[in-house]
Order: structure tokens, then C-alpha cells, then sequence
């Protein structure tokens, strides 16, 4: 699944924790959330709406849930304003959706003040290797110049737009053909996934600059 592909990336394998800010990893991930859905004909994009194109339930849960969501709160259909909704706990469930899967497990830590915080994380080494295969199986696609699934050229949309991308092509030198080839990556997405992706790069952007001030 896109998000969950998504969320190894955006994680350390090693602590669980975020590699980016925290709101742009749940922008991602909301972002990746609504990529599921126009990948499986569910919805689409229009004029910066979401637009409801097939209301059969997915097989998985959770996008099921958010499609749900999508037709009952129908009247709201800006894209940006469910990036920002959706944001607020995907990190949590699709990090819920990886432990049904087995892929990580939860880890609650106590923080400062004595809070806690649950982390979805890889605890064996077969999930920690899952974990960092992630990140570089998507450099291996793009360095090798492999011709990349609709799913992948979308995840490569939303690891640049977030700024994830230094994370799977760490070193320029050895990867410039790789960082060369991005853009038309997601120039060959359909419509609606470009206009995801640029959305989600604004909604970033705004985040991360106020944030700074």
C-alpha cells in the first residue's frame, strides 16, 4: 500500500521516529492516504475538490474508513483542508495498519513532563530489514532507471514534495541521474495525482514556514 511504503520511509528503522517534522510526515501520509483511493478509482481531483467517483467500499480497512468519511462530509471537498484533517492522526493509523500486518510493532516512551508517546516501529530484524528495504528499493528503481509503476512514480511525487527525497537518494554524485529523472516521474502521472502532489507540496511548504517564524 502506498502509505504504508510511505511511512518506512519517513520513519527510522532504528527508532521509529520521524526523519522529517512531524505535521510534513502527516501530510504525506494523508496525502498517500487519498493516493490509494484515486489509485483504486474511488475518487478523483478537480479544480482542487475532491470529487466522490465510486462509492464501492475498498477491500482494505482503512481506506474504507476515510471513503466513508469523504461521503459523509461530502460538502467539504477542498483538498488541502483534508490533507490538513487527514494529517492530524495518519501517523497513527497507518502505523496501526502495519502492526496488524506484522510489519512494525507499538512502543510507548515516556517524554518530558511525563507524557508518553506511542511509536510504530520495527522490534526484529526481519521487520527492521523490511523496514530499510523500503527506501532503498525505490533507490534501486530509480537509480537503475527501471520503469516505475503508477504507484511508485506517485510515492516518488510524495517523497519529493515532502522533502523525504534526501532520505532515499543520500548522496548526489553517485545518484544525479537518479535526481534527474524525478520530475518526469511525476510528469507522467494522471491529472488528478499531479495535482495531489502539488498540493501536498504546498501544504508542506506553508508548514514548515510558519513554523520557522
Amino acid at each position: 500500500m502506498l502509505a504504508d511504503q510511505y511511512f518506512l520511509i519517513a520513519h527510522e528503522d532504528r527508532t521509529g521516529r520521524s526523519r522529517l517534522h512531524p505535521r510534513a510526515t502527516g501530510l504525506g501520509l494523508a496525502a498517500a492516504l487519498i493516493g490509494e483511493l484515486i489509485l483504486e478509482g474511488r475518487i478523483g481531483i478537480m479544480d482542487g475538490d475532491l470529487i466522490i467517483i465510486d462509492r464501492h467500499p475498498p477491500s482494505d480497512a482503512l481506506t474504507h474508513d476515510i471513503l466513508d468519511l469523504l461521503i459523509a462530509q461530502s460538502r467539504h471537498r477542498d483538498v488541502r483542508t483534508w490533507l490538513s484533517f487527514l494529517s492530524q492522526d495518519a501517523a497513527i493509523r497507518v502505523g496501526e495498519r502495519l502492526m496488524r500486518l506484522g510489519a512494525v510493532e507499538p512502543v510507548t516512551r515516556r517524554r518530558m513532563l511525563g507524557s508518553t508517546q506511542t511509536l510504530y516501529m520495527p522490534n526484529n530484524a526481519e521487520q527492521r530489514n523490511a523496514a530499510a528495504w523500503a527506501p532503498a528499493r525505490l533507490a534501486n528503481l530509480l537509480v537503475r532507471g527501471i520503469d516505475l509503476s503508477v504507484g511508485d512514480r506517485v510515492l516518488v511525487g510524495l517523497v519529493v514534495a515532502t522533502g523525504l527525497i534526501r532520505h532515499v537518494l543520500y548522496d548526489f554524485d553517485i545518484h544525479r541521474h537518479a535526481f534527474h529523472s524525478l520530475p518526469g516521474a511525476v510528469d507522467s502521472l494522471p491529472g488528478d495525482l499531479r495535482d495531489l502532489i502539488k498540493h501536498t507540496e504546498a501544504c508542506v511548504g506553508s508548514v514548515l514556514t510558519v513554523g520557522r517564524r
